[in-house]
């Protein structure tokens, strides 16, 4: 017997690419249910159906790998800066990071949400690397810090000075930060 995909599969497949772009361009509060149905050709009842809520739609849209590097692999001083260049290329590279960027500065589901995707990926590394693993969730938050701000400022805000560093400043001015929160014995290091 062959498994065969079922047309609800393709349905939902649309239905999330299409509410991916929409987030992406319109942001969570402008996305509307009927304008994700019409950019899937398909009626918005069935959107209703397969996610129930706009929010769960955002949910299952805002499914997100941060695709983070295997850092037990690097060098120990080259974690920060393996970490920052990761970030700019999935900020630079996926909309859908930066939507749910802007959706969580207003909305506190999508908020919850980044939260879970920094808390469920970043926080265990954190703990991998720093001395004491039970500072990882701290670390992976004070990393968040950084990463989060410079993706606010350079992609969201577009700050003129941000948006203006080169990769290569941003990896410098970054990098060091990074790598003391992650890997110092202490706070003064």
């Amino acid at each position: 017997m062959t498994d065969k995909p079922r047309r609800s599969d393709a349905s939902r497949a649309k239905i999330l690419a299409a509410a991916r772009e929409r987030f992406a361009a319109d942001g969570y509060e402008r996305a509307t249910i009927r304008a994700i149905a019409r950019d899937a050709e398909i009626d918005p009842s069935m959107v209703m159906r397969y996610y129930g809520s706009k929010e769960g739609l955002f949910a299952a849209a805002s499914e997100f790998d941060l695709k983070l590097p295997d850092l037990a692999a690097a060098a120990p001083d080259t974690v920060g800066k393996t970490l920052v260049e990761h970030f700019l290329d999935r900020w630079e590279e996926d909309e859908v990071l930066i939507a749910l960027l802007r959706a969580g500065m207003t909305n506190a589901a999508a908020a919850e949400r980044m939260q879970e995707i920094l808390r469920g990926q970043l926080a265990p590394i954190a703990g991998a690397l720093c001395p004491d693993p039970a500072e990882g969730p701290k670390r992976a938050a004070l990393a968040a810090t950084q990463v989060l701000g410079m993706a606010m400022a350079r992609y969201v805000l577009r700050f003129p000075a941000a948006v203006e560093l080169t990769r290569q400043e941003v990896i410098q001015w970054l990098a060091p930060t990074l790598q003391r929160y992650l890997t110092a014995h202490d706070a003064r290091s």
